[in-house]
């Protein structure tokens, strides 16, 4: 069984049987009917993924790694606010006319700081520090910046990473203020699973932890039907992820990553998502 499988189970399981129900609260987020999308939740939900040991990839419902990972690199290589710069669609309900989602996500890692080294934007800075000042303990990003918030047209779910070099290895713990299980968890785990392994190969280290940190962990009410059904499935090993070897971190492209032995069980169900 792939960790990703069991941590997944477990979490969804927890919630459903054990969550916290807002139905009867004033909820912001409607589905397309205009109905609340009302949700069970736990709160406080860390899980520790060992990239060194496996990919932390589903197979009880497939994942789809490139376009994943086509997503975190738009954010952070391309530090782009614009949907026309992403392959895939999933933005575009948040973008305007001109394809923009504001000043979030790419915006924010794009912005330049001065620091005494000189001007550094924050993925610069950690790419610096990773490579010049490793045992630092102030490796890390944020792009939940209140003084810009009125200007996001989505604000930040992932919020935050830390980076910290233990011995060899690049260990890393992500911060989610709040996450739609069914939606992007996984997702959000491969991508920034990704991120790390992008940046350890750049940086000459070895992948180590990844630590996700989950504000308000839920389940929306439509959903729970289809989570059900996807944690019944037989969970198969994990697949082997194999990286195009770069040396520089803006060099990566989506093609750069594949997964071998990837078996995993197809998901026919429509998801509604709420906005």
């Amino acid at each position: 069984m792939s960790l990703a499988d069991k941590i997944f189970i477990q979490n969804c399981t927890e919630i459903i049987e054990h969550g916290f129900s807002d139905e009867g609260m004033d909820v912001r987020p409607r589905w397309e009917d205009g109905a609340p999308a009302h949700t069970i939740k736990r709160f406080g939900i860390v899980n520790r993924y060992d990239l060194s040991e496996e990919f932390p990839i589903l197979t009880i419902r497939r994942t789809y790694l490139r376009s994943a990972v086509d997503e975190i690199l738009w954010i952070w290589q391309k530090k782009s606010n614009n949907v026309h710069d992403l392959h895939s669609h999933i933005w575009d309900k948040w973008a305007d006319k001109d394809g923009s989602i504001g000043k979030a996500y790419g915006y924010q890692l794009g912005v330049k700081h001065k620091y005494p080294e000189g001007e550094f934007d924050q993925v610069d800075r950690i790419l610096y520090d990773l490579k010049h000042n490793s045992a630092s303990r102030r490796i890390m990003s944020n792009i939940y910046v209140h003084h810009d918030l009125h200007e996001m047209n989505l604000y930040p779910c992932a919020y935050s990473m830390t980076f910290n070099v233990t011995g060899n290895k690049l260990n890393a713990v992500l911060n989610q203020r709040s996450q739609d299980m069914l939606t992007a968890n996984n997702w959000n785990v491969c991508q920034y699973a990704a991120l790390v392994h992008m940046f350890a190969m750049v940086s000459d280290f070895e992948p180590g932890e990844l630590v996700h940190v989950i504000a308000d962990a839920h389940i929306y009410d439509r959903h729970i039907p289809i989570v059900k059904k996807i944690i019944q499935n037989e969970p198969y090993p994990a697949p082997e992820l194999k990286i195009t070897p770069r040396s520089d971190f803006y060099e990566f492209d989506r093609s750069d990553f594949k997964l071998e032995n990837y078996r995993y069980h197809e998901l026919d169900d429509e998801i509604p998502v709420a906005e």
